[in-house]
């Protein structure tokens, strides 16, 4: 009884410090999910060279658009002519974090951190662009796609521009904020802060990472973690809190926000059967190694 009482008190805790963070987050995400159209984002995403890279990298992190609603839209810049290292940075870029997710994380794990895992990220989808646009695909690489009717891509798909008048599209904008965005992500972001305030209240998970997971079996641990499990980039941070207070370093917890929402079966799934074995492996390759990477770096700095 007294487990289930701490259990509530933690969560309550979590929602109290969050839910005007959240609000705030999605009223952002919703006004530029419907004042900046679709067509003018393909249409610098899709020129030849490193400019697009660089582009998709900085839209791609502020994007409200979870990993499963990124999927269509980096499909259809592939096949209007972006590069596979556009594409690919793109889809690293997107789900790992959002407009939401900063705010969650500079609420909970302070500002320092928060920079650092947003230029940390915007530094792997630039390297993942710039190493795999080396990578020669075949002519027929990209095929028909069922994930374009994802639950997600009803709502990608209404960034675009259009003749609606302001009024009508700060209705929208509160719409997509308070009703849709809620939909998508909202049962995810509840279950993730309910699997933190578990982890902080049961003993034997704080046993298990103060004993066993510190150092470089922490590291491992969260990239594991991290690879078979997917949470959406705001849900994530409540869970690397978590790990935190149970014992991980701050850069453990980095490792974890910069693997986790990036690395969805959907993502592999559709890497896999688009690009092929090769450009998945050299996917995942750049994300674990860089991940820790950073990890590491930010353990020793501070």
């Amino acid at each position: 009884m007294e487990f289930f009482y701490e259990f509530f008190q933690v969560y309550l805790m979590y929602f109290r410090e969050l839910w005007l963070t959240l609000a705030v987050g999605f009223l952002i995400s919703g006004f530029f999910f419907k004042f900046i159209p679709t067509d003018i984002v393909e249409k610098h995403l899709g020129e030849k060279g490193l400019k697009p890279i660089f582009i998709s990298s900085i839209i791609g992190t502020l994007l409200p658009v979870c990993c499963i609603g990124a999927l269509p839209i980096a499909i259809t810049l592939r096949r209007k002519g972006a590069t596979l290292g556009s594409v690919l940075a793109f889809m690293v870029a997107t789900p790992a974090t959002s407009i939401s997710a900063l705010i969650v994380c500079w609420k909970l794990l302070g500002l320092t951190f928060t920079a650092i895992i947003f230029f940390g990220v915007i530094v792997m989808a630039i390297l993942m662009g710039i190493v795999t646009n080396g990578i020669k695909l075949k002519a027929n690489d990209i095929g028909n796609n069922d994930e374009s009717e994802s639950c997600c891509h009803k709502g990608t798909a209404s960034i675009q521009s259009s003749a609606l008048p302001i009024r009508q599209k700060i209705k929208e904008a509160i719409l997509y904020a308070f009703v849709t965005l809620p939909k998508e992500i909202g049962l995810e972001v509840i279950v993730g802060i309910a699997i933190a305030s578990f982890v902080t209240v049961f003993e034997p998970i704080q046993y298990l990472i103060s004993e066993y997971l510190t150092g470089l079996f922490g590291y491992f641990f969260v990239l594991i973690v991290g690879l078979v499990t997917y949470v959406c980039s705001t849900a994530s941070v409540p869970m690397a809190d978590a790990f935190m207070k149970s014992g991980l370093s701050h850069g453990q917890a980095l490792c974890y926000l910069l693997v986790g929402p990036v690395t969805s079966y959907g993502t592999i799934l559709i890497i896999k059967k688009d690009f092929g074995w090769r450009v998945l492996s050299v996917y995942l390759g750049i994300i674990c190694s860089l991940s820790l990477i950073y990890g590491l770096i930010y353990d020793m700095f501070y």
